[in-house]
C-alpha cells in the first residue's frame, strides 16, 4: 500500500522533525504531516538552551545553527524585584562539558531549518490537516485528514502526535485537558532598535509581572523578543490584559530608557504552554505524544524545544522497538513514558519548585541580591542551567539557609 508507514507524524515542529531525522538513522519509513506551509512563524521566546543544543549535536546538524539568524548566548541576566540583577556565565568554569553557549533564534527561521533538514530524509507534506484517527478492529491503524480540500487516508501502526499545545491527537484520544493551574499564558513581540542588546538572554521577576516574569532576548539583526509569562490562573485575577501589562513594563522607570528608541514589528501575540507541572498522559495502544502535546514545558524557564527533542528520541528508540516485536500496545509504549519521566521528571519537578519562588517577592529579592554578590552561588546556578549540576540542588532548603548567612 503506497500510503503506508511505519510511523506517522503528526506535526513538524521541532518535536516532529527531530522524531524524522531520529527515525531515520534507524532505518524507519515515515511520513511528517503538518496544517501548515512552511517558512510558519511560532510565537515563542526563540531561546535554544543547553539541552536543544546537545540534540541538535547529536543529530550532526549543530554546525549550521551559528549561520542563521539570529543571537549567540553566553550569558543569563536575571534581575529582582528590586532590580538587582547578576548574570551567568556559560562558559562558566563550572560548566566543564561542551556546552559553552546557546542561541536565540526566531522559530520562523529554526522551525523551517529543522523542516528542511527533516525534508531531506523523509516524505513531508504540508496543508495537511488530520481531522481524525483511524482504526480497525479498535486498533490505531492511520490517520485521515484533507490536502488542498482532498480527503486522504494515510496508513502505520504508530502514529506520533506532535503537533503542539492544541494537539489534535490529543484531544481526539480524550487526552486533551487544560487546567488552570499547570498552564502559563505568554505574549511575545518583536522590537527594533532596544538598548543594551549584548549576547545575554534577560530574565527580570518585575512587579509588574509578579508571579510571572518578562524577557528580553537578543534575535539578531538589532531585533529583540520581548514578552512576559506568568500562569493562566494568575493571569485571570489580573484584571489588566497581557498586552497592558507588557505595556506597564516597557514604559516603566527602570526599562522606559532602553525602550525610549524602539520600534514594535508586530502586535503582541498571545499563547499557551502546558507547563510539566505534572504527569500527564502520554501514551497508550498505537499512539505516544511528544514536546508540548505531551504537555514538557519546563515550570521555570518556559522553554519546550529540548524537552521536545529530548521526546522524540525515546518515541523512536521505542518505536523501533515496538516494529521489530510486531507490539504496538499501551503496555509496549508505556517504556516510552518511562524513559521520557526518568530523564526529565526530576529536573521539571525542580522548575516546579522554583516557579513557585515567584509567588514570594521577599525571597526572590534576597536570593538574587546575594547571588549579585556571591561567586558560589553564581556558580551553582550557572551548573544547572549547563546541566552540570541538578536542578535538585536548587530546590534544597540547606541551598537557601546557605544563601541567607553568605
Amino acid at each position: 500500500m503506497s500510503n503506508s508507514y511505519d510511523i506517522i507524524i503528526v506535526g513538524a515542529g521541532p518535536a516532529g522533525t527531530s522524531a524524522a531525522l531520529y527515525a531515520s538513522r534507524l532505518g524507519l519509513k515515515t511520513i511528517v504531516l503538518d496544517k501548515n506551509s512552511f517558512p510558519r512563524d511560532k510565537i515563542c521566546g526563540d531561546a535554544l538552551s543547553g539541552k536543544s543544543v546537545k540534540y541538535m549535536r547529536e543529530l550532526d546538524i549543530l554546525d549550521d545553527v551559528p549561520n542563521l539568524t539570529g543571537s549567540t548566548i553566553r550569558r543569563i541576566t536575571f534581575g529582582s524585584p528590586s532590580h538587582k540583577q547578576f548574570d551567568i556565565h556559560l562558559s562558566n568554569p563550572q560548566n566543564t562539558g561542551n556546552i559553552k553557549e546557546g542561541y536565540v533564534i526566531p522559530r520562523e527561521i529554526f522551525d523551517n531549518f529543522l523542516f528542511e533538514k527533516a525534508k531531506n530524509i523523509t516524505e513531508i507534506r504540508e496543508n495537511f490537516n488530520v481531522t481524525d484517527l483511524l482504526y480497525e478492529n479498535d486498533k490505531i491503524i492511520g490517520v485521515k485528514g484533507t490536502q488542498n480540500k482532498e480527503k486522504n487516508e494515510i496508513y502505520a501502526p504508530i502514529i506520533l502526535g506532535c503537533d503542539g499545545a492544541k494537539s489534535t491527537i490529543a484531544r481526539k484520544l480524550g487526552f486533551h485537558t487544560e487546567d488552570q493551574d499547570n498552564t502559563a499564558i505568554a505574549i511575545r513581540c518583536y522590537y527594533e532598535g532596544v538598548k543594551g542588546l549584548t549576547d545575554q538572554i534577560e530574565l527580570h521577576f518585575v512587579d509588574e509581572v509578579l508571579p510571572g516574569y518578562f524577557w528580553l532576548f537578543p534575535a539578531g539583526e538589532n531585533v529583540a523578543n520581548i514578552g512576559i509569562g506568568l500562569s493562566k490562573k494568575q493571569a485571570k485575577k489580573d484584571e489588566r490584559k497581557l498586552t497592558q501589562i507588557l505595556d506597564d513594563v516597557t514604559k516603566s522607570d527602570y526599562f522606559k530608557d532602553r525602550f525610549s528608541d524602539a520600534k514594535q514589528l508586530e502586535n503582541p501575540k498571545g499563547w499557551s504552554l502546558p507547563l510539566g507541572r505534572i504527569e500527564r498522559p502520554s501514551h497508550g495502544d498505537g499512539f505516544m505524544l511528544l514536546g508540548d502535546a505531551a504537555g514538557l514545558v519546563d515550570p521555570f524557564t518556559g522553554e519546550g524545544i529540548g524537552n521536545a527533542m529530548a521526546s522524540a528520541k525515546f518515541a523512536v528508540e521505542v518505536a523501533q522497538k515496538a516494529l521489530k516485536e510486531n507490539d504496538f500496545s499501551k503496555k509496549m509504549f508505556s517504556t516510552y513514558h518511562k524513559l521520557v519521566w526518568d530523564e526529565l521528571g526530576s529536573e521539571l519537578r525542580t522548575s516546579t519548585k522554583l516557579q513557585n519562588l515567584s509567588n514570594y517577592r521577599m525571597l526572590l529579592n534576597i536570593i538574587i541580591n546575594k547571588a549579585s554578590r556571591n561567586k558560589e552561588i553564581q556558580d551553582v546556578i550557572s551548573g544547572m542551567l549547563t546541566k552540570e549540576i541538578s536542578k535538585d540542588k536548587l530546590s534544597n532548603p540547606l541551598f537557601y539557609l546557605k544563601v541567607l548567612f553568605s
